[in-house]
């Protein structure tokens, strides 16, 4: 969604690169740029002239002037700023001291409130809570059916008396279900509430009613991203009719302008809590202003991958991974181990949003988005055609081999066979690494292992001088020698004096550093 914003900005920003100052016109060339950014961005007016001020103020300051960077002094201003209009720091959610927490959830229709409700009860139940997703939408045809359908797959309880369609009074089902979740222990209440196409009296009525007979602990505010500019008018005027005390994004992966949802929390006040970024129950997280700022600016969001890994992979199959890599040269990382890590990862998510978390990616974004998807399946059919001592031991798969696994799992021969080396390659790759030798090929790194000390370098023993098998070419090079010995008798090539025993002669140290 924010893709075209993170390329205008990049490109502004690669203009300042190599500048040991910035003038004025710099900055006021630089401050045009990124306002035209995002107003294409579809960002609110207001919001654009409040930034642009605040980061041209600080940049005309001493934190700019005196930097030993600018450049990076200015992203990083920049990015302070972006950080501020996604609301500062993160909203955590309140809970009610005395279960259960009232949850209300209000937005116009289609905004995705009923799939966010089964989205917001998978985050709960996984943080430990015992969610309830209550049916108040009883408008719109289908809509308990859709919640209840919603909630087995999210694996949560659902309350929904009436059959709706138009049946039963949204009101008294909402102040009902608070007694039912006290009576079967559920600690928190998601109320889904209808929606309009529009704002009208009817809706903020309701939508009253509701938040007077339950009083929820936290009123969300559901918008679509990909509405634009009435998604602001739309927030205001639910601010005021009804109040909220949250804001949640929906659609977030989307490939509309998305400059609406950064103006949402600076024009109403109200921040940003969660964000839904996916069509399934587990694409839905808080949402962290500092993070989506620096996905933003292309410098990726390294926690967010690391949480995503961290609720994927135990500690204790890490460490035995671990351990495999770092026995001699990794033998015992076979490609059952392989394949159980690569189904770990497709468990986090696409390969393309997960390399896309890495800062500088949006160099490569072309790239990314065209990976496919299956050749991760497709690499899963070969080692599961192949037999268990196969995997343990992928040596002994020779062309008859070959040809029958390429053959059980739909591929040509020359996959299994790339797929093995490549397989080679990098359990070579990584046991260097767990063995703390870095990265193949390069030096070593802080951190990375392969550090000072680690490497030894290798001294390789001199060789005698080879002499030409070509009678007429050895005769050329004894008398090419026979010349040298007697230039270095009359006074050497470093001008020794006649005689001096040119073994004895040592090179100052500068000229041993410089020859290595």
């Amino acid at each position: 969604m924010f893709d075209t914003l993170s390329d205008r900005l990049a490109a502004t920003f690669k203009n300042l690169r190599g500048k040991g100052r910035l003038s004025e016109a710099d900055i006021d060339a630089t401050a045009r740029e990124i306002r035209i950014a995002l107003l294409e961005a579809d960002v609110a007016l207001p919001v654009v002239r409040s930034f642009i001020a605040n980061v041209k103020e600080r940049a005309r300051g001493v934190e700019v002037s005196q930097a030993l960077n600018p450049a990076q002094q200015m992203i990083k201003i920049v990015n302070e700023e972006l950080v501020s209009i996604l609301g500062g720091e993160t909203r955590r959610l309140r809970f009610a001291k005395t279960a259960p927490t009232v949850i209300m959830l209000a937005g116009l229709q289609g905004a995705g409130k009923t799939t966010l409700a089964g989205k917001l009860g998978v985050w709960l139940k996984g943080q430990g809570h015992s969610p309830l997703l209550v049916a108040c939408d009883l408008q719109r045809p289908n809509a308990v059916n859709q919640l209840s359908v919603v909630a087995d797959r999210a694996g949560v309880a659902v309350y929904a008396p009436q059959p709706g369609n138009g049946v039963g009074d949204p009101v008294q089902v909402a102040k009902d279900s608070i007694e039912f979740a006290r009576s079967k222990q559920y600690d928190v209440v998601i109320v889904d509430t209808a929606g309009r196409l529009g704002i009208d009296q009817e809706l903020m009525q309701q939508a009253a009613d509701i938040r007077d007979a339950v009083s929820p602990d936290e009123i969300l505010f559901v918008v679509d991203a990909m509405i634009g500019q009435d998604a602001v008018n739309t927030a205001e005027a639910f601010r005021d009719g009804v109040g909220f005390d949250g804001v949640v994004l929906s659609k977030l992966d989307g490939d509309a302008r998305g400059g609406a949802a950064l103006s949402i929390a600076h024009v109403t006040g109200k921040q940003i809590i969660f964000a839904s970024n996916g069509e399934k129950l587990e694409d839905f997280d808080a949402f962290h202003p500092d993070r989506m700022a620096s996905r933003i600016l292309d410098m990726g969001d390294l926690l967010t991958l690391i949480e995503q890994a961290e609720k994927t992979f135990s500690q204790e199959e890490a460490a035995k991974m671990a351990s495999k890599l770092a026995s001699s040269k990794g033998k015992d990382f076979t490609l059952d181990d392989f394949l159980a890590q690569m189904e770990q990862v497709r468990k986090m998510g696409s390969i393309s949003k997960l390399l896309g978390m890495l800062p500088g990616m949006g160099q490569i974004k072309d790239q990314i988005n065209n990976i496919d998807e299956r050749d991760v399946d497709r690499t899963a059919a070969i080692i599961k055609s192949m037999t268990p001592k196969e995997r343990a031991e992928p040596t002994i798969i020779n062309g008859s081999r070959r040809a029958r696994i390429a053959k059980g799992s739909g591929v040509e021969v020359s996959a299994v066979k790339n797929l093995v080396e490549r397989f080679f390659d990098a359990r070579k790759m990584m046991s260097k690494m767990a063995q703390g030798g870095g990265m193949p090929g390069m030096p070593g790194m802080p951190g990375m292992g392969g550090g000072p000390g680690r490497q030894k370098k290798q001294v390789k023993q001199a060789k005698g001088k080879r002499k030409s098998g070509n009678p007429m070419k050895r005769k050329a090079e004894e008398q090419a020698e026979a010349a040298r010995r007697e230039q270095a008798a009359q006074g050497g090539a470093f001008g020794l004096p006649a005689g001096q025993d040119d073994k004895n002669f040592e090179l100052p140290d500068e000229f041993k550093k410089f020859m290595g």
